[in-house]
């Protein structure tokens, strides 16, 4: 087998035809119904002129047909492309012409924005529609379903290791950019990630087979839910990737938006045994189901579950708790971006949850600004680095790619501008991106930091902090929360005191509704800025 995703996904579909590969819904695919439509679905990018190295941009919704498109591509040996459902049209326009994009599938309740934008992409060869409940349909495009009904599966080849694989990422500023991966080197380290994180991984990839077909006869594959956006990396790598490449299921909820009660109820009629989730953003509410269920004398049933996974967004240890009150099971909370991971911690019911306290991974340095590598117990903060696999860089950035991806004392580093502070046990405290750090009165304050703290109250639902211009201060600490319960400014102010240093308690508190996040849960700052901004 040639490293590749394709051909280990073909060559599991062989190894258990008739095992789920995917469920969304109603909708229940065996890998052999996987492997033939995906197959059908390469046929057609074929015909229309894509081939070997070719980008192809996913603008769905989480579902079946997402994760059947990008095995399309994949088959080609092309590269998929993820785009964010949320784009407008200015940001969907940027997105394919940076990605070079050749053909995009699409969601119908996206069909006008796809009409809108259609006439200046002359590069798009094909556009793929797939129906949903929207009842819309753009006036261009192949329909999804008139391919998988009409064209034959493409026979299958040799792929190249070393075909790029990319995933954009937007961060919290900036235009999103695309971080490269070799195919076959980035297949290899997930292996090592699955292995390092406990799963049953050989130590050679060609006995995968003897391990797939023994976790097949003891009931033993992995049954994936994924709560987040498969357009992300957690959702894609940790909740697709991580099941299907042990030959286990990805499960999606049949709708746009979380519901923790539908969630809840697929675990239950799934018998899901991971969930994939963005920290807080998703935890928290999940928590809230399940105690209304218990509460309600319903409660849902999670014998299945073993592990629920989370990475991108802070995980705070009283909701970690709460859920481990409800069901005995691993909670792994990992931190880490597109372009590398960093480190991670393991809950349990013996073993307490932490906040925002990770071990670090083999390889990872944290680096000063005047370029010390910091020792275990420095006063000092620095960036974190990661080694180990390094992306090749940013599509079409060389710039931005030298910033990011460089050496020190001959090893290369990914260091994507997370702040963290090395304990003297050697785990370490995030502090956030240096990007949003606040300059107050000379002293530098990171606003995870300071949201964290502030989420220690038992008011307060979710919260994002930004600086503000001051002309006394440089900038000023504000905070935007929204409640669980009520609290006045100064007292919510004065109950932080104990968990943080004065002068980053915030000058100034906007209390909202709803504090709005990204679909993946991650910080939305641009909305806090302006929310904050307005209120002053």
């Amino acid at each position: 087998m040639n490293l590749s995703f394709a051909s280990l996904w073909e060559k599991i579909s062989d190894l258990i035809p008739e095992e789920d590969a995917l469920i969304c819904g109603d909708d229940v695919l065996s890998w052999r119904e996987f492997d033939v439509r995906a197959s059908k679905l390469a046929s057609a990018l074929i015909e229309n002129g894509l081939s070997k190295n070719s980008k192809v941009a996913i603008y769905l919704n989480n579902s079946n047909e997402y994760l059947i498109a990008q095995y399309a591509i994949f088959k080609i040996d092309g590269c998929p492309i993820n785009v964010n459902y949320r784009y407008v049209e200015d940001e969907l326009t940027y997105l394919l012409e940076n990605s070079d994009s050749e053909a995009v599938f699409f969601h119908s309740t996206y069909s006008n924005r796809i009409d809108n934008i259609k006439s200046s992409l002359p590069n798009i060869k094909l556009w793929v529609e797939v129906d949903d409940s929207s009842q819309k349909s753009s006036a261009i495009g192949v329909n999804y379903q008139n391919i998988i009904d009409n064209y034959q599966p493409m026979a299958r080849i040799e792929r190249d290791p070393n075909t790029i694989y990319m995933l954009y990422t937007g961060g919290t500023t900036g235009m999103p950019k695309g971080v490269m991966y070799k195919q076959g080197e980035f297949l290899i380290f997930l292996f090592k990630t699955l292995k390092a994180m406990g799963y049953d991984v050989p130590d050679e990839i060609n006995k995968l087979d003897q391990r797939i077909k023994q976790n097949k006869e003891s009931n033993a594959l992995i049954r994936s839910l994924v709560g987040c956006p498969l357009m992300h990396g957690t959702g894609m790598w940790l909740g697709s990737f991580l099941s299907l490449n042990l030959g286990g299921s990805v499960i999606t909820l049949p709708n746009q938006g979380f519901n923790p009660d539908q969630m809840w109820s697929e675990v239950e009629r799934c018998k899901a045994s991971n969930i994939v989730i963005v920290g807080d953003a998703f935890a928290k509410p999940m928590l809230e189901s399940l105690n209304k269920a218990k509460t309600a004398n319903r409660p849902y049933d999670l014998d299945s579950v073993k592990v629920i996974i989370s990475s991108g967004v802070m995980w705070s240890a009283e909701v970690k708790t709460g859920l481990l009150e409800h069901h005995d099971m691993i909670l792994m909370d990992t931190i880490g971006s597109t372009e590398g991971g960093m480190g991670g911690s393991t809950s349990s019911r013996e073993n307490p949850a932490e906040t925002a306290k990770f071990n670090i991974n083999p390889g990872v340095i944290i680096l000063a600004d005047d370029g010390e590598i910091l020792e275990p117990g420095s006063e000092k903060i620095g960036l974190i680095g990661t080694a180990g696999l390094v992306p090749v860089g940013y599509y079409k950035d060389p710039e931005k790619s030298a910033k990011t991806f460089k050496e020190v004392n001959g090893i290369r580093y990914s260091f994507p501008g997370d702040y963290a502070r090395l304990e003297k046990d050697g785990t370490i405290t995030l502090l956030g991106r240096g990007s949003n750090c606040i300059n107050s009165a000379g002293e530098k304050i990171y606003p995870e930091e300071v949201e964290e703290a502030m989420k220690k109250n038992s008011e307060v639902n979710d919260c994002l902090v930004v600086g503000l211009k001051d002309e006394r201060f440089g900038q000023i600490v504000t905070a935007v929360v929204s409640l669980d319960s009520d609290i006045d400014e100064e007292e919510l102010k004065n109950k932080t005191r104990v968990f943080l240093a004065g002068y980053k308690i915030p000058k100034k508190i906007v209390f909202v509704e709803h504090v709005e996040r990204a679909p993946n849960g991650k910080a939305n700052y641009k909305w806090a800025r302006e929310i904050a901004i307005d209120a002053s």
